[in-house]
């Protein structure tokens, strides 16, 4: 099989350098129970920035090598490389999931049953021309679906449904989500109003909190509004939210919601005790949009807790059968509930012009940049 790949690398070096390049690898054939995947959709998620960009200073961004094959360079802040110490000097492909067009097939009939099928698949390296992956591993995409519907269909929408099922798994009722309107909070608000989930909506500003209206949204607070903490408590009164998931990390967003969520349960008639709400009070952190330091108070009670949370280690505690169960929801409604929408199609090059490395690791609220390697 004479197929080339044009794979992104990142790499950050021990002086302080990140180096953003293409190369070409050649294409090995399937195994028996692998396919070979010609990549037409990658989006560029929060989670693919930490490897992508990292810490680096993007206002410092330059560019050598050939037009074909260009390298870009940033510096990165002293005080940053301890943050990404294990990977130093380590040249890696980038980019969690994507979909396109099954062109190789092993020799299993599990593999030669995809050959020529759309797919979405999941595992890293999606930043290139092809990927190789197991059979196995390839959620064939609903007639009528494009590579651009299928190429988000993994980390957000599995992340929303996680969401759900960690709440009813840990006993909760309903949830609270900061970042609220970015591609995942639509999602997590579709499932929520389908399934019957109360939802407290964190946005940072009016034009969020319209987009989240506009889709049925009933509960949103704006933590930049002065009467945030009495709007916030109001709307958690309302559904009775003591799980909540934070994009943003850093700040005293985190510890606001346990303080509200205290003061929300210790109103309730009756609930008075010196030492606060024996109701638990959770918050995971899965993003970190802000890199400041999580700020906690102390007017939580003593049962509360703070965590990250990751979708790959939720999907192995729940199992193969549950997470099948998962990813056939996210293909039954992929056009509907799990429905990504793009403000910009880039081919791989053009995700190293730095103007637009800036543009998409600013991280923007209702912008979603995809990458096509086959343009």
């Amino acid at each position: 099989m004479a197929l080339e790949n044009i794979q992104l690398r990142s790499q950050v070096s021990k002086s302080g350098e990140l180096k953003l390049s293409l190369v070409k690898l050649p294409v090995a054939d399937p195994a028996p129970d692998e396919i070979v995947v010609r990549i037409e959709g990658t989006p560029i998620n929060p989670s693919d920035l930490g490897l992508l960009i990292g810490p680096a200073d993007v206002a410092t961004l330059k560019v050598s090598g050939s037009k074909e094959l260009p390298v870009v360079t940033a510096a990165v802040p002293d005080q940053a490389l301890r943050m990404v110490a294990a990977r130093l000097d380590q040249d890696l492909p980038v980019g969690n999931e994507g979909a396109g067009t099954v062109v190789a097939a092993g020799s299993s009939p599990e593999a030669q049953a995809l050959m020529g099928k759309l797919v979405a698949i999941l595992g890293g390296e999606m930043y290139a021309t092809y990927r190789t992956v197991k059979a196995k591993a390839a959620l064939p995409l609903p007639a009528g679906a494009t590579a651009a519907d299928g190429a988000s269909c993994f980390v957000n929408p599995l992340t929303a449904l996680a969401m759900v099922k960690t709440m009813q798994m840990e006993g909760h009722t309903a949830l609270v989500h900061t970042a609220a309107a970015s591609n995942l909070g639509q999602m997590l608000n579709r499932i929520c109003l389908k399934d019957g989930v109360g939802l407290v909506n964190i946005v940072r500003s009016d034009e969020q909190a319209k987009i989240l209206k506009d889709i049925g949204a009933k509960y949103i607070v704006d933590s930049t509004k002065p009467t945030f903490m009495e709007d916030l408590i109001a709307a958690l009164s309302a559904t009775g939210a003591t799980l909540a998931f934070d994009a943003i990390g850093g700040g005293k967003l985190a510890g606001q919601i346990l303080g509200a969520m205290e003061i929300m349960l210790n109103s309730r008639p009756g609930a008075y005790s010196r030492y606060g709400s024996s109701t638990h009070k959770q918050v995971y952190i899965y993003g970190r949009l802000s890199l400041e330091p999580t700020i906690l108070g102390a007017a939580y009670g003593m049962a509360w807790g703070v965590g990250g949370f990751l979708l790959t280690p939720f999907l192995q505690k729940v199992g193969n059968e549950e997470a099948g169960k998962l990813r056939a929801r996210v293909a039954a409604e992929l056009k509907t509930t799990f429905a990504s929408h793009y403000t910009r199609t880039i081919s791989l090059r053009d995700a190293l012009d730095p103007e637009t490395i800036r543009a998409y690791n600013r991280k923007a609220t209702g912008e979603k940049f995809l990458i096509n390697p086959s343009l």
